[in-house]
């Protein structure tokens, strides 16, 4: 079995595996890992990009959730933006 010895090494042993990754404002991806660096920059294939936003009726001021999603082939995630990073889930 290959250990984790450094936290970067739980994401070298998710390369070509589906991930979940949350970013800034709200926006969730999931797409196969493809590459990454030192500053967790990646590059992810068949993504769902999910965006949340908390919208405000004007009339009632009630506040409700609004979702959209998206598909894209191949994406470059800058990694500033990155707030977490979700290995698929393994079970022995």
């Amino acid at each position: 079995m290959t250990e984790c010895r450094e936290p970067l090494d739980l994401i070298r042993l998710s390369i070509d595996e589906r991930i979940y990754v949350k970013c800034k404002g709200d926006r969730e991806l999931r797409g196969k890992l493809h590459a990454y660096d030192q500053h967790l920059n990646m590059v992810l294939s068949d993504v769902e990009e999910t965006i949340t936003t908390i919208c405000k009726d004007d009339e009632t001021q009630e506040e409700f959730t609004n979702t959209k999603k998206r598909q894209v082939d191949m994406l470059f995630v800058r990694g500033d933006c990155t707030i977490l990073v979700a290995p698929p889930l393994r079970t022995t």
